[in-house]
């Protein structure tokens, strides 16, 4: 089976049979969208929230706000219906503890919340999410079936 493989601030969609994996998701959030008619896949690994809080925002696929609509375009350029896809979210974990309290450290939280606001504008339901925590995931996207395995380290793999 082809497995495509998706860097961090980087995005990629295919078609089944295919496995999309990305590794080492931090505070980073994995948004898996997927189109259980036309079994097409779509993968992106986002780093922040929004391309509008920085200054060097030329890569659209580092951000939640733009990373999404990239995704579900490439997606339909390849045969998939909008009104099919539906969204994973895994990731948006807290890796590090800080004594402030300031809202712009808690970069998992915002990912999350940026990420979900973002498919709801789309109109995309969330079907299923694995996020928060303080550990880091790999995750890998069927395009078969639309599985979405979670693996961690020491805390063992499941399927969402």
């Amino acid at each position: 089976m082809k497995v495509v493989k998706v860097g961090m601030a980087d995005l990629a969609v295919s078609k089944s049979p295919c496995i999309i994996t990305t590794l080492g998701l931090g505070s980073c959030v994995g948004i898996a969208l997927y189109d259980r008619i036309n079994k097409i896949g779509g993968l992106a690994h986002i780093m922040l929230p929004s391309s509008l809080d920085i200054k060097n925002n030329s890569n659209k696929a580092k951000f939640a706000d733009t990373a999404i609509e990239i995704l579900i375009d490439k997606m339909i350029k390849i045969g998939a219906n909008k009104n099919n896809i539906v969204a994973k979210l895994a990731g948006g974990s807290q890796m590090f503890k800080f004594s402030t309290q300031n809202e712009m450290l808690r970069i998992g939280d915002r990912n999350v919340i940026a990420s979900k606001k973002k498919l709801k504008e789309y109109g995309i339901p969330i079907v299923a999410e694995d996020t928060g925590g303080n550990y880091g995931r790999t995750i890998e996207l069927n395009c078969e079936d639309g599985t979405l395995m979670v693996r961690t380290i020491g805390r063992g793999c499941k399927y969402i």
